[in-house]
């Protein structure tokens, strides 16, 4: 199959069926499935017209998935008018949900790629950008894990792990994306720790709280980013940083350490100075070594550089992030950041002006390009 084909023909079906009366979201989904189903059959049988053949299965898949958000929708209205027999219950249907897709017959990865699009809401873009990996690698991955839960029955719910990893996502990027989840995957969190007796879901639960009373000073005027050393903590919510912390605390006290907790106390070090010069960056690091050592996540590995650069000075920071992959997402951003530190201006414009062109969002986009924009502008005084 013609990858660059391909490639080029996406945005013009996308385009018939937005003009057909599809929202781009559904549209983008509904071409993705034509198009996995197209790897599937076209090397067997390559159609004349490959357009026309992409509008019509993708028409199909978008119809299908219409017919059946509207069946859904029928069904939810239909139990939500029928009285509720015994006394009130604290299960929420939502959160069992979340555990009837994370299927013991799934692997963890497609168990949470499929449940962030069926419950979560998620687009496969988002799901694809949250997990460092191509759309069209995700979009086959959701299509599998479809395929094999189609004959199955939902009557083993999965493991708590794995719901875990789907509401940490959904909040990260209802924080950061552009859908707001983060309020509903806090409320799930503290409905799934006043069920569930486990310290990493306490550690979520905190990590969630902590991030989460920052919202209010993340953003200036306009949508403008704001990086954590330059907000205003005057407008951060100190009740869901005390909850958080008391949260954090309780879940340290069991002495089972999980990733969920290291990040939340990150969170609560931030969260605890006054003003940004008075982190504790020495003990931040600590908890990244921890969190390094649970997870080896090569993202955790790129925020530890800036921790190491904040503590040691740029140029250790610098010797961290070399060895890290460069095509790593913001690794050009953090280069920039630790190379103006270290007073190589020139560099890390130019370095800004890179991760401009490469960043995922509109809101951070605009904020390296005014960084390349502010050492430029120095540079030629």
């Amino acid at each position: 199959m013609d990858e660059a084909l391909l490639r080029t023909l996406t945005p013009a079906v996308i385009g018939v069926l937005v003009r057909r009366g599809a929202d781009f979201a559904a549209a983008e989904d509904a071409v993705q499935d034509a198009l996995v189903e197209g790897v599937r059959v076209w090397p067997e049988d390559p159609p004349r017209d490959p357009k026309g053949w992409l509008v019509t299965a993708a028409w199909r898949k978008f119809l299908d998935a219409a017919r059946a958000d509207v069946s859904r929708r029928h069904r939810e209205a239909r139990v939500e008018d029928e009285p509720v027999p015994g006394p009130a219950g604290t299960t929420d249907d939502t959160l069992q949900l979340y555990f009837l897709c994370a299927h013991p017959s799934l692997t963890p990865a497609s168990a949470v790629a499929l449940t962030l699009r069926a419950v979560g809401g998620l687009t496969t873009r988002q799901i694809a950008r949250a997990y460092l990996v191509p759309e069209a690698t995700m979009a086959q991955r959701i299509s599998r894990a479809k395929r094999t839960v189609s004959g199955v029955r939902f009557d083993r719910p999965g493991d708590v792990a794995t719901v875990l990893r789907v509401l940490y996502l959904v909040f990260n990027e209802g924080y950061s994306g552009d859908v707001d989840l983060a309020a509903e995957a806090i409320r799930l969190t503290r409905r799934l720790a006043a069920q569930v007796d486990h310290e990493e879901v306490a550690g979520l639960l905190a990590l969630m709280l902590l991030h989460h009373a920052r919202r209010a000073a993340r953003t200036g005027p306009g949508g403008r980013l704001v990086p954590l050393a330059e907000q205003d903590r005057g407008l951060w919510d100190t009740r869901l940083i005390a909850e958080g912390v008391e949260v954090l605390q309780a879940a340290l006290g069991r002495d089972r350490l999980g990733e969920f907790q290291a990040q939340a106390a990150i969170a609560a070090l931030h969260a605890d100075a006054p003003v940004a010069e008075e982190t504790d960056w020495v003990q931040i690091v600590e908890w990244y070594d921890e969190l390094v050592r649970l997870t080896g996540s090569p993202v955790a590995r790129l925020n530890r550089a800036v921790a190491v650069g904040e503590a040691d000075g740029p140029r250790a920071g610098l010797a961290a992030l070399a060895e890290l992959d460069p095509a790593l997402p913001r690794h050009t951003a953090v280069a920039a950041y630790l190379r103006e530190r270290d007073g190589d201006l020139a560099t890390a414009a130019r370095l800004y002006a890179e991760a401009a062109r490469s960043a995922s969002s509109l809101p951070e986009r605009d904020h390296l390009t005014r960084q390349a924009a502010r050492l430029n502008a120095r540079l030629r005084v």
